[in-house]
């Protein structure tokens, strides 16, 4: 029984943690990131679209990992049409990729994996 009980407990804590989200970014966060002189990737998807909810623990894992380094943000489109309106994005999900300037430098449309989001965050100069 006792054996039971702590494998359902991992089980829930890995579940959980496979699960975890980015909050939306704000304009203002956002605004923040890009002049926060350090590289940033903006994902903007939909917490109901079937390649975001892919992304999103990688997301989650690259924001924890790389705090203070680098601003890894997702804005769900359905809940800010004007990010997706100011971002221009046609197709969900996007990803924008900006140096330590606040400059766009790489456009991604559809889904990326870890090891692409790194690529293209290196490139924008993370280090």
């Amino acid at each position: 029984m006792r054996l039971l009980l702590i494998f359902a407990t991992i089980t829930l804590l890995l579940a959980s943690s496979a699960f975890a989200e980015l909050p939306s970014a704000t304009a203002a966060l956002i605004d923040q990131a890009l002049a926060s002189g350090r590289p940033t990737v903006i994902d903007l998807g939909a917490r109901t679209c079937a390649s975001c909810k892919k992304m999103t623990p990688i997301l989650a894992a690259l924001a924890t990992e790389y705090k203070g380094k680098a601003n890894v943000l997702f804005v769900d489109v359905w809940e800010d049409k004007a990010a997706a309106k100011r971002f221009r994005v046609q197709m969900i999900p996007t990803q924008i990729f900006f140096d330590a300037k606040g400059k766009e430098v790489k456009r991604h449309v559809g889904f990326m994996d870890r090891a692409g989001l790194l690529t293209e965050l290196k490139a924008a100069g993370l280090q």
